[in-house]
């Protein structure tokens, strides 16, 4: 039995839809994420859909370097880099967390000539919900005094 041969042409045979690289995405959300630990950056486009991202172990950084502001100002620019070569120009920035990064990843993301619509800070902020952790108690060891003798002749 020989095997029927695929006509060429057919549907089956030619990938459809645009590919990644194709993608022409006039306008963005850029997303920095910057904990103590490490910084994310991720690239959306407005609908949500994630385009491009990077954080500060896939830019080379490792250990107790990843929260350093220079590792998130080479993030930034690694995810940026990316989506500018598929046509973006305008970007809203949304950051969220307390580290270092923070500042840094916003300086690259400046200079790196994008056309910035606005910069919302989205960190989380509690109005009063969970009950906090109780707080560690120490039991501090006092050393206590030494009684002086008293001597007679001195009263």
């Amino acid at each position: 039995m020989t095997k029927p041969i695929a006509k060429i042409g057919l549907r089956k045979n030619v990938r459809s839809g645009l590919h990644k690289n194709e993608r022409r995405i006039p306008k963005g959300v850029i997303h920095v994420q910057a904990s103590f630990n490490n910084t994310i950056v991720t690239v959306t486009d407005v609908r949500g859909r994630v385009v491009s991202w990077a954080s500060a172990g896939t830019s080379g950084f490792r250990g107790t370097r990843k929260g350093t502001p220079y590792a998130a100002q080479a993030t930034a620019l690694n995810a940026i880099r990316t989506v500018s070569d598929q046509g973006m120009q305008r970007a809203e920035v949304m950051i969220k967390g307390p580290g270092l990064g923070r500042d840094a990843a916003l300086r690259a993301i400046r200079r790196s000539g994008m056309l910035l619509s606005f910069v919302r800070d989205v960190t989380p902020m509690p109005h009063n919900g969970c009950r906090p952790p109780e707080k560690k108690t120490y039991v501090e060891r006092k050393i206590k005094d030494i009684p002086r003798e008293r001597n007679d002749s001195m009263i």
